[in-house]
């Protein structure tokens, strides 16, 4: 008998938002949540400023901050829309097909 081997799957949003901070390590909106957890699992070692650090030690100015709701990481679009909706453009008419070219009067292949 083979056993299969338990693995753990993230269920709460605090954990799931841990694992993504992690996957997007170098956004610098996640430092402060990796920061956090990296010295509750005894990894501080990899906080700091240089090469061989996970995570800086400063944090930029306005990044980072803690917000509110669902979409909280995502910032404001200012001005214009980056997409925008344009009108439909007007059908060209149908061609018409090769039964309707055979019935007409010199339609269809000249031979």
């Amino acid at each position: 008998d083979r056993k299969s081997e338990q693995v753990i799957t993230p269920k709460g949003e605090k954990q799931r938002r841990l694992h993504k901070a992690f996957l997007r390590y170098h956004d610098a909106e996640n430092w402060p949540m990796l920061r956090e957890a990296l010295k509750k699992m005894g990894h501080a070692n990899l906080i700091g400023n240089s090469k061989q650090h996970l995570i800086p030690l400063w944090q930029p100015e306005g990044t980072g901050g803690e917000g509110k709701g669902k979409y909280s990481t995502r910032r404001p679009t200012v001005g214009k829309p980056k997409q925008t909706l344009t009108p439909p453009r007007p059908r060209k008419p149908a061609r018409a097909t090769t039964k309707a070219k055979r019935q007409q009067p010199g339609g269809g292949r000249q031979r």
